[in-house]
């Protein structure tokens, strides 16, 4: 079975910079999917990177601010958060799963998740 642990959260300024860690064993074995879930809102697909390729997906949301990356070597996957703005508040969860090709706009097809970080975004 695969334990995801994220850490990096916390609260932070707008335009300011995070960094999320996603520590997985067994990582070499799947795909991973940043999510994240606001307040009264449905989870979403933030961003997704595949074990083949290490392709990477962004939510359009994101696109240009977040970047995603893996090292298989420390059982990482980071999602580096540039310009965050307070629409980015929100529980952030990485997701394990099996596939080489990770959908990012259906979560519920992950098999494994991680307990979720809190990201606060405010002056």
């Amino acid at each position: 079975q695969v334990q995801l642990v994220e850490s990096g959260g916390g609260l932070v300024q707008p335009g300011g910079s995070l960094r999320l860690s996603c520590l997985a064993s067994g990582l070499d074995d799947y795909s991973i999917g940043w999510f994240r879930q606001a307040p009264g809102k449905e989870r979403e697909g933030v961003s997704c990177i595949s074990k083949m390729d290490a392709g990477t997906d962004y939510a359009d949301s994101v696109k240009g601010r977040f970047t995603i990356s893996r090292d298989n070597a420390k059982s990482t996957v980071y999602l580096q958060m540039n310009s965050l703005k307070p629409e980015d508040t929100a529980v952030y969860y990485c997701a394990a799963i099996r596939s080489n090709w990770p959908p990012l706009n259906d979560p519920w097809v992950y098999e494994y998740w991680g307990q979720g970080i809190q990201v606060a975004v405010s002056s």
